[in-house]
């Protein structure tokens, strides 16, 4: 009996490569629901690939204009947040992987877990901001969140019958981004296209920005710290440039294990789809022989201040983290659009978090309120 997954997001970087591990285990995958933004190019080819009941879109627009595209299947056509809500509770669902980028992510998320659906989690930022709410939800619902990003997966495998004994401390590895090294400087005029030259992973260019400025560190520091119950001081970020070691945790009596392969985003998916089980991966497989060399440094809290203030926002807690995942992403997409220089991303960032009115214990109203805010806020500066 195959397993059945509905995906939100299937035309981005996660979601296609979600979909090649489908193809590679037709048997055993069945996707009966996926959501797209905007690519209905793709989206249609998908549609007619993988054959699934119920699918979503951005807006009442493009819906009209997929419904003519596909008029000739039996597929039902829904939109907007109401449409990512309704594949991520499709009740032909087991598995919802969690695809799309950003706080759109939240509410489908909470909904997938009501509903009693286990969670594939590739957006971080369901976590970032409503950590707090999310995971007493899952623990009460009995759902199972399986980390898909490459880091938190090789945690969750490190962790394999390792669970009864004390975490000393969470190794995350960073690959240090296209601009590992530099100075403030040297980032003073980089250019967008330097800094969508990301050295070892093919992701999409939010997150590619985000590795360029080290915060999508900052958010992964974030999502470590709730997705394996730790301190914020228990998260240690390691720049390791090869990308081979995907993380390791260290145990109170000094063990270290890690998890490595290639930098191959399938490979986290794949285990998320199949866990407890192991399967075949068709990729090239690692050759430590190849490498050579393994090798490991510290981050660069200062230039790359992004991080910092992350862990500062984490610190602080309440709605901050919602502050920071906010401003960043409205920041990244005015970076993307050649609105400001890239070293304004993580001042934008800052900026928002002295500014923006503190909620202690914000419920999913508040962090969606906070949110706005946020882009309020920036809008009435830059």
């Amino acid at each position: 009996m195959s397993q059945k997954i509905a995906i939100l997001g299937s035309t981005g970087s996660i979601g296609t490569q979600t979909l090649d591990i489908v193809t590679q285990n037709p048997d055993e995958l069945d996707v009966v629901a996926m959501s797209c933004g905007r690519n209905l190019d793709l989206f249609e080819k998908q549609i007619r690939q993988f054959g699934p009941r119920l699918v979503s879109v951005g807006d009442e627009v493009l819906a009209n204009d997929l419904k003519e595209r596909i008029s000739d299947l039996d597929v039902e056509i829904t939109y907007g947040m109401d449409g990512l809500i309704a594949v991520a509770t499709f009740d032909e669902a087991d598995t919802v992987v969690t695809a799309v980028v950003g706080m759109i992510g939240v509410q489908p998320t909470i909904a997938a877990i009501n509903a009693g659906k286990t969670i594939a989690l590739a957006n971080k930022e369901t976590l970032v901001t409503a950590g707090h709410i999310i995971m007493p939800l899952a623990k009460e619902r009995g759902v199972s969140i399986l980390p898909v990003d490459s880091e938190h997966s090789a945690i969750f495998q490190s962790l394999n019958g390792e669970r009864q004994n004390k975490i000393s401390k969470i190794l995350l590895t960073a690959s240090g981004g296209p601009f590992r090294g530099r100075t403030l400087d040297e980032l003073e005029n980089v250019t967008l296209e330097d800094a969508l030259k990301h050295p070892n992973w093919s992701m999409g260019a939010k997150i590619t920005i985000d590795s360029a400025t080290m915060i999508n560190k900052g958010l992964e520091v974030m999502e470590a710290k709730w997705l394996f119950g730790v301190n914020l001081n228990q998260v240690e970020v390691v720049v390791h440039p090869q990308s081979i070691l995907h993380s390791a945790v260290e145990f109170m009596d000094g063990a270290v294990i890690g998890q490595m392969g290639t930098p191959d985003m399938r490979l986290p998916i794949l285990y998320a789809l199949f866990y407890p089980k192991r399967k075949t991966l068709y990729a090239e497989p690692l050759d430590l022989f190849k490498v050579g060399t393994l090798t490991f440094e510290k981050p660069d809290m200062e230039t790359f201040f992004g991080l910092s203030l992350a862990y500062d926002a984490m610190d602080a807690g309440g709605n901050v983290p919602t502050v920071f995942n906010a401003a960043n992403e409205k920041a990244v997409s005015m970076f993307l659009k050649n609105k400001i220089k890239f070293l304004e991303i993580p001042e934008i960032v800052s900026e928002a978090m002295i500014n923006v009115d503190f909620i202690e214990n914000p419920t999913i109203q508040q962090v969606l309120e906070t949110e706005q805010m946020t882009y309020d806020f920036i809008k009435s500066r830059w």
